[in-house]
C-alpha cells in the first residue's frame, strides 16, 4: 500500500486518530479531523517530503477524501512519464 513516510506526514494532521489506531485506507481523512487549514498544511508537507508538486487537477476534495485516494494520487505523481 503506502509507505512509512506516507502514514507519518497523513498521521500528523489527523487529531482524531490515536497514536495506536490503525489507519485504515478506506477512512474518511475529515472523519479523522483533517479540516480545510489542515488540508493546506498536509498538502504542503507531502510535497516537502516528496519533492513533488500536486498538479492542479489534483488538487480536489476527491483527492483528500481517504489515505487510499490520496496515496494513489501521491504514487501517481512519482510515477514516470510515459
Amino acid at each position: 500500500m503506502w509507505d512509512e513516510k506516507f502514514e507519518a506526514v497523513v498521521r500528523r494532521h489527523l487529531p482524531f486518530l490515536g497514536a495506536d489506531e490503525e489507519l485504515d485506507a478506506t477512512t474518511a481523512l475529515r472523519d479523522l479531523g483533517l479540516d480545510s487549514l489542515g488540508t493546506v498544511e498536509l498538502l504542503s508537507d507531502l510535497e516537502r517530503a516528496y519533492e513533488v508538486r500536486f498538479v492542479d487537477e489534483a488538487l480536489t476534495l476527491e483527492t483528500f477524501a481517504t489515505p487510499e485516494r490520496l496515496w494513489r494520487t501521491l504514487d501517481g505523481l512519482n510515477a514516470p512519464a510515459a
